[in-house]
């Protein structure tokens, strides 16, 4: 709980139960404020001795420097302040000590730029506090108001000030609570049970010190009463010193969130108190996307570009959630959200969407512009879990499915353990199946639209899992991908390409074989030298190679990769940019990166030729790649009408299941040896079959040559291509 001189440095929304609070109190207290200088007397007499000023001294620096408590914020550290301002009214009056200590409040608030707010709410609660006080001297004979009363060691004194201290302390305790019950939104019972052992004894300590000022200050020496700034700093500095080794042991070194350790004893407590209030609590763990994760930065720019880049994602996390709610860092870019009180399982998700809103804003940091992406996992206590360690890992549970599933947030269900399970085990028999390389390589061709000739082969890893059958690499990628395994994986799926390459050429096919490249490997500067090595083992020259990377890959990261493109293209492999026509990549990066082929977008294709839109995006996308001296494919061409849309179009080259489906290396081999020759007559009847198509679409003018669209129009007809590069 705040401590009587701090509540959170936000304005609360206008209206809000609150700001209606703060506002009540600001006006009660603001009342006292004007009760004590109306009483207040011989303050400018005061002023001229230089005691007054040692006084003003030790309230505001006691107001500025808190004790530090072990355990708690330094805004919820006691202030030392209290002892000298009850001192000051013991001696000197009520309305002098509210005085002076509402004075320290502005001084001090305004110095650590507090809201305007929040500076008049803890001066007026401390008027409020010490009013009480005041009011308990006065029903036990001590006229609060009048000064120059020094306190001494009788029994009168005496529980006039153990009066004194109860009533402050139970009005301060009960202000201050509320305030942090309506801001926290958790019951007030809850939080008073919570900090009353806190504030008691802070109030004893403080309490107790009090009437040493009060006799300091009846010497009438300056001298004595600065003496008590020696004993406030050594107490100061010594519980500065516990509570730095404290905050070390609870804390994030980097970021300063809480760690792990802490999270799960403040877990356990919340749900502790969401049990006994019978509410709910939640808890979302946020994992950054490994393809704009934190290796990728360490790998391409350093850790000391990726120390920033995970401040920053900190500084967003603790900005985005709600008063209370507590943001810690478990690990390398794995954070958490701990959510004390949730009415329903839906406010979890929004806190969830904010955060991803949050993060995903473009950070720049070395002149380069970073997008963060993050798949969080949503457990709530109890429909979720019944204790703090099932609620960690069933998020973690929903965390890996909204990864797996791509569509950012999940929340736990039953059926998702049964999912975890699988993943893990499948998880091992990956790791195991790349350790014994039993990954297979299906090839799909690809082909040149003018005249049918095959441009390449490309590469689809497929596993051959013994229980669950030929798993597509949309099956088991991902979780390459999360679990390290993905630069072993590549190296193998690169290898095998080129070793089956190696085969064809030998048997006079000299295809080029394409291979998709994941983010990671790209944004690491080993590819190049990997590639080098494959080829010079295979005995084939680069362009037997082409790569091909996702054009999501540019969304803030084309510089990253670019060290890594310029690379391959001095080693001469060819560089095509798949699903081109998704929205993000640029001209600027089509030019600077070395890209020599574009993949138009599935989707894109599927819509001809019926789609006027699609028509018109993939004329625009084929004549600006043309204008870059870019060659451009139609991806997943499933019918003749598709592939003669494209042709007419102007697009180069296409693939898809209309020419071959994907077929395994014995398969590939008897389909290349098939398609070798072509017939130019067909050829030419195909092109004739072309032509009204490529009028209605106002296409560029077919060549009158058997450079036709044969293979596109006709595939039934089997028109066997030459084999180009």
């Amino acid at each position: 709980m705040k401590d009587e001189d701090d509540t959170r440095n936000i304005a609360p929304r206008i209206g809000s139960p609150l700001w209606i609070y703060m506002t009540a109190i600001s006006v009660v207290g603001s009342g006292v404020l004007g009760l004590a200088l109306f009483r207040v007397s011989g303050i400018s007499e005061q002023a001229r001795h230089p005691m007054f000023w040692v006084v003003a001294g030790l309230i505001l620096s006691g107001e500025i420097w808190r004790i530090a408590t072990s355990g708690r914020p330094k805004s919820e550290s006691a202030a030392a302040a209290r002892a000298v301002t009850v001192g000051v009214m013991l001696y000197w009056g009520f309305p002098a000590a509210v005085l002076l200590r509402a004075t320290a409040v502005i001084i001090g608030g305004v110095a650590q730029r507090h809201t305007p707010q929040r500076i008049l709410f803890n001066a007026a609660q401390l008027a409020i506090c010490l009013a009480a006080a005041g009011g308990a001297l006065l029903a036990l004979g001590f006229d609060p108001m009048l000064p120059g009363h020094s306190w001494a060691p009788d029994r009168p004194h005496f529980l006039a000030l153990l009066a004194a201290a109860a009533a402050y302390f139970a009005v301060n305790l009960v202000l201050v609570g509320t305030a942090v019950a309506l801001r926290t939104r958790a019951p007030l019972a809850s939080v008073l049970r919570a900090n009353a052992r806190y504030q008691a004894v802070a109030s004893i300590v403080l309490f107790a010190t009090a009437p040493l000022v009060s006799v300091a200050m009846g010497t009438g020496s300056a001298l004595v009463v600065a003496l008590f700034a020696f004993p406030l700093a050594t107490i100061y500095f010594s519980a500065a010193m516990s509570v730095r080794s404290e905050h070390q042991a609870n804390h994030d070194e980097l970021t300063g969130l809480v760690n792990r350790k802490m999270l799960a004893g403040r877990g356990k407590e919340f749900l502790t108190r969401a049990s006994a209030a019978g509410t709910k609590a939640g808890f979302l763990l946020v994992d950054l996307d490994r393809a704009t994760g934190l290796k990728q930065v360490n790998d391409t720019l350093g850790h000391a570009v990726g120390d920033r880049l995970l401040q920053i994602v900190a500084h967003r996390l603790s900005h985005s959630v709600r008063p209370g709610d507590v943001v810690a860092r478990l690990g390398g870019d794995e954070f958490a959200v701990l959510l004390p009180s949730v009415r329903e399982p839906g406010v979890a998700r929004e806190v969830a969407s904010r955060l991803r809103a949050a993060l995903a804003e473009p950070v720049r940091l070395e002149a380069i512009t970073f997008e963060i992406r993050a798949s969080i996992g949503i457990a709530v206590y109890p429909d979720d879990a019944s204790s703090f360690e099932q609620l960690m890992q069933r998020a973690d549970v929903a965390m890996y499915v909204a990864k797996e599933r791509g569509n950012g947030t999940e929340r736990y269900k039953p059926d998702y353990d049964r999912n975890s399970a699988d993943r893990l085990a499948l998880l091992g028999d990956l790791r195991g199946t790349i350790a014994r390389r039993e990954i297979e390589l299906y090839f799909q061709p690809k082909v040149r639209l003018s005249d049918g000739q095959v441009i390449g082969m490309e590469a689809l890893a497929r596993w051959p899992h013994p229980r669950r059958g030929i798993l597509v690499a949309a099956d088991f990628v991902p979780l390459a991908e999360q679990s390290h395994l993905m630069s072993e994986l590549t190296e193998q799926v690169v290898d095998k390409a080129l070793a089956q390459a190696a085969r064809w050429w030998t048997d006079g096919y000299e295809v080029q074989v394409c291979v998709n490249l994941p983010a990671r490997d790209l944004l690491g500067d080993h590819l190049p030298d990997l590639v080098r090595r494959a080829l010079r083992r295979h005995g084939l020259p680069p362009h037997a190679l082409r790569l091909d990377i996702d054009e999501e890959l540019l969304a803030g990261r084309a510089a990253k990769a670019a060290v890594t493109l310029r690379g391959l293209a001095d080693l001469g492999v060819g560089v095509s940019l798949d699903d081109f026509g998704n929205g993000y990549s640029t001209l600027a990066q089509l030019t600077s990166l070395g890209i020599s082929e574009v993949k138009l977008d599935a989707a894109l294709v599927r819509g001809l030729p019926d789609s006027l839109d699609h028509n018109v995006t993939v004329r625009s996308l084929v004549m600006l790649a043309r204008s870059l001296g870019i060659r451009s494919i139609g991806e997943g061409v499933e019918s003749g009408a598709a592939a003669t849309a494209l042709r007419a179009l102007g697009c180069e080259g296409a693939q898809g299941w209309h020419f071959a489906r994907p077929l395994n290396a014995r398969l590939a081999r008897e389909w290349l040896a098939d398609h070798y020759m072509h017939d130019a007559e067909e050829v030419l009847a195909c092109a004739d079959a072309a032509e009204p198509l490529r009028q209605e679409l106002k296409g560029p003018p077919l060549p009158e040559s058997q450079a036709s669209l044969a293979a596109a129009v006709c595939p039934a007809q089997a028109p066997r291509p030459a084999v180009a590069s």
